[in-house]
């Protein structure tokens, strides 16, 4: 069957997507590594289908205080990519980088640019991935960044994408090191559109 949604997707697909994930982790754990100059170690990520809503519950509901950085998905591949950092995992690579407590609270420029210059090393990781493995030109825009409510967070792809999709790809990392003891599961979300997911099967040598 052709995919037409997400819904759409078989084993094989999921497979691939999961493939992806774990190269694309790998790549972030060790760009976040350099970044820190400390080893950060990686779990395997769990790759699954999710509808918005059910993103939203399985992060602690919509009213959870959370950190967005979203990236735009452009060149053969359109869509967003985006990851969600809870506050006390924010502010530990905060302190690391900065040498700061509670420097997400009084976030300044210095800090607010080194959370967009994480997201955009990490996002750099997946497409990297992507890229990769599918011969695929992917471009990344400069992150956008939010601290806000779960729920205001993730409206911004759930109304992109009303028309096209009520669901996204959420890979689930944990990070963990030494010194980064806060809550670590930080999920990436991947949104391509049915006709960029497409390609990318294809690329794979997958039935699309």
């Amino acid at each position: 069957m052709a995919l037409q949604s997400y819904d759409d997707m078989n084993d094989l697909h999921m497979d691939a997507l999961r493939e992806i994930g774990n190269i694309g982790s790998g790549n972030a754990a060790s760009a976040l590594a350099d970044m820190l100059a400390t080893p950060v170690n990686i779990s395997v990520p769990a790759v699954r289908i999710m509808e918005f809503t059910e993103v939203i519950e399985a992060l602690g509901g919509p009213e959870e205080m959370i950190v967005g950085i979203l990236l735009n998905l452009e060149g053969d591949i359109e869509g967003m990519i985006m990851f969600l950092l809870h506050q006390n995992f924010a502010n530990e690579l905060l302190k690391n980088l900065l040498g700061v407590d509670d420097a997400l609270g009084e976030m300044g420029e210095m800090g607010y640019s080194a959370l967009q210059e994480i997201g955009n090393i990490m996002a750099a990781s997946y497409v990297n991935a992507i890229a990769a493995m599918t011969g695929l030109n992917i471009n990344i825009s400069v992150p956008s960044l939010s601290v806000d409510m779960l729920g205001a967070i993730l409206s911004v792809p759930a109304i992109y994408y009303a028309n096209i999709s009520d669901k996204m790809i959420f890979i689930e990392d944990e990070f963990s090191n030494e010194t980064l003891t806060a809550p670590n599961h930080e999920p990436c979300l991947m949104i391509p559109d049915v006709i960029s997911l497409k390609k990318i099967m294809t690329n794979l040598g997958l039935e699309a």
